[in-house]
């Protein structure tokens, strides 16, 4: 499964430049180039979504999701 997120990268006054995700509330980075940004960015994406996908488990039976095999 792919999934693709709007990146707003913008200059920092300071220096560098910073980034943001709107799909992803809090997701933001920073970095001295727009990669370092956008690299850093993509980090608290993944863990803002592998925090979410806790969350959601948390008290569920360990049986309640069961792993599925595609065979094409």
């Amino acid at each position: 499964m792919k999934g693709e997120f709007t990146a707003i990268i913008e200059p920092a006054p300071e220096g560098g430049y910073w980034a943001i995700c709107p799909e992803v509330p809090g997701a933001n980075g920073q970095g001295e180039t727009i990669a370092e940004a956008k690299d850093n960015l993509r980090q608290a994406i993944e863990l803002i979504l592998a925090d979410r996908r806790e969350d959601i488990l948390r008290g569920l039976p360990e049986d309640a999701i069961q792993d599925t095999v595609l065979i094409a």
